[in-house]
């Protein structure tokens, strides 16, 4: 009976697997935009989008499911161009389960000034290696608590729309997120990453701007909070570098609970992060909301520059160095490596795991752009997002 089921198991996946096609997409190809493409696809397909390519005004909804969605020979350039779907923005993902890989968007504005290059409707959603920027949103997503968003090794600058409620990504209240190897930056007035979901993993990323009157991939912005969290949640900020820019909107780099802390869980790990602040006057690293019923937890975080780690009076706080200059390889050029320091180098204190189970130790550092490499970890645990480069 059992070998029985089993043979009739594997028929009916390879059924499905055979099942699933590739669209192609592109200048020559069956589908001439990725619209036309997702309007055809059926569930498990796969849709290769030709890159170096512009594909202006192409926007659309997309309602299958587990579809993996990848720009090929090249990114493809995706630019809503004044144009956009259902009052959303330019892609509107209805269906679950969907990839989106090596696309680069820009452009999506809608007329209530709240649209995104990427609206999240369904449930579970992956965006991998992506360029996301000039848009009123770069990524917002709808209430879904059974869903589990990952953004990985993408590029987020210069979304928001200047109100201060649009950002780089914003994500609602969904089971849990997971943000890593990831580049944010320069949003307009909003924020870098806001989440509301119930579980965020944010992990060796990079929270930055540019100075005023430079650009880099975009223009320079003036964003408010690095790290917004703003109804508290199970959450981990482990490895990152959350820099504030002389020029902001908020002097508060992370905040947690401040717009009520209403998520069930109320346990934030802050560990081995580097904070920059560039304002010469004041800073706060974390901003805890009086909602908050636990001290936060703070180990081995390197904070340069004027202010403090946090507001919260009696946070656990364990083996963190706070200096106005502490020593880098090159600051300037975001090389964060500490210089001879014994405050810094060896310093660290070996992490736990959390309340849940969840190891704390950093295993991974940020790599620009929008990527990772080992930690190379030798004798203790160097402060901060990076090992020493002795």
């Amino acid at each position: 009976m059992y070998l029985r089921y089993s043979s009739l198991l594997a028929l009916l996946l390879a059924s499905g697997a055979a099942s699933a096609a590739t669209l192609s997409v592109g200048p020559g190809k069956t589908y001439t935009t990725p619209c036309r493409a997702f309007a055809a696809a059926k569930t498990g397909d796969l849709i290769e989008i030709t890159g170096n390519t512009t594909y202006s005004g192409d926007v659309c909804a997309i309602y299958a499911s587990r579809l993996t969605i990848r720009g090929v020979n090249g990114r493809p350039r995706i630019d809503a161009a004044g144009k956009n779907a259902q009052g959303k923005g330019t892609w509107v993902v209805v269906g679950n389960d969907i990839v989106i890989e090596n696309v680069e968007m820009l452009g999506a504005k809608v007329p209530d000034a709240n649209g995104a290059a990427l609206r999240l409707e369904g449930t579970n959603f992956t965006l991998r290696s992506a360029f996301i920027h000039n848009n009123q949103n770069g990524i917002l997503s709808g209430v879904k608590t059974a869903s589990n968003i990952l953004i990985e090794k993408s590029e987020f600058g210069y979304n928001g729309g200047g109100t201060g409620q649009t950002h780089n990504v914003y994500i609602g209240n969904v089971g849990r997120l997971t943000f890593r190897y990831n580049f944010s930056h320069d949003a307009n007035v909003g924020h870098n990453l806001k989440s509301r979901a119930r579980v965020n993993m944010i992990a060796y990323n990079r929270f930055s701007s540019t100075p005023a009157g430079q650009t880099g991939t975009t223009a320079a912005g003036k964003p408010s909070y690095e790290i917004d969290l703003p109804n508290a949640g199970t959450s981990y900020i482990i490895g990152n570098v959350i820099h504030q820019p002389s020029s902001h909107n908020n002097p508060n780099m992370v905040a947690y609970g401040a717009e009520g802390a209403s998520n069930p869980g109320h346990e934030l790990y802050v560990v081995n992060n580097t904070f920059l602040n560039d304002d010469s006057t004041r800073g706060n690293g974390v901003l805890v909301g009086s909602g908050v019923t636990k001290k936060i937890f703070l180990q081995n975080n390197l904070f340069a520059g004027t202010g403090t780690l946090t507001n919260q009076s009696g946070a656990i706080q364990k083996t963190n160095y706070r200096a106005l200059a502490p020593g880098f390889v090159n600051r300037a050029a975001f090389d964060l490596r500490p210089t001879a320091n014994p405050l810094v180098i060896n310093a660290g204190s070996t992490p736990g795991i959390s309340a849940t189970g969840v190891s704390l130790k950093p295993t991974a550092v940020y790599k620009h752009s929008a990527s990772s490499a080992v930690r190379p970890v030798v004798g203790a645990l160097d402060i901060g997002a990076y090992e020493s480069a002795l």
